[in-house]
């Protein structure tokens, strides 16, 4: 029988309209993806926004308003198990930005035997859309940003 495993993610806009993007190495594959994670038991869906952006980015974050709730069945990208529930907030810094950014799509090196690495880059407005993301929520979240902050 199947579970259900519930990802919270924080979408950044900065002052020259960019939208910052993870590119993560994961198990053999490559995505880019919004920064955030799994939403741990006991955590409320802000606290595990905030938690992850300061624990993937060093970045303290506040939530400005929830964007998106899966509203369709999508089963993970990892298994065929597990049934995806995406939660979108839009976030902004609290402090300095200081996470290393990449000049270019996955433009990081992956060390022998590591099967996870993770990267940020700032997307450009207008070269932003559903094809600069990897998995099926996340691009239908990019549509919704797109027609919503124009």
């Amino acid at each position: 029988m199947g579970q259900f495993t519930i990802r919270v993610y924080g979408i950044m806009m900065n002052d020259r309209k960019q939208v910052l993007v993870s590119d993560e190495y994961i198990r053999g594959g490559y995505y880019t993806k919004f920064p955030g994670g799994g939403l741990e038991f006991g955590e409320g869906t802000l606290e595990c926004v905030i938690r992850e952006w300061k624990e993937e980015l060093n970045q303290e974050v506040e939530v400005v308003e929830h964007i998106y709730t899966t509203d369709f069945f999508q089963i993970s990208a990892f298994d065929d198990v597990n049934q995806i529930i995406s939660i979108y907030y839009l976030v902004r810094p609290v402090s300095a930005f200081v996470a290393p950014l990449l000049e270019k799509p996955f433009g990081f090196t992956i060390p022998e035997g590591v099967t996870e690495v993770e990267g940020v880059r700032w997307v450009d407005w207008d070269e932003f859309s559903a094809e600069s993301v990897t998995l099926p929520i996340d691009k239908v979240l990019a549509g919704i940003v797109k027609t919503k902050y124009r």
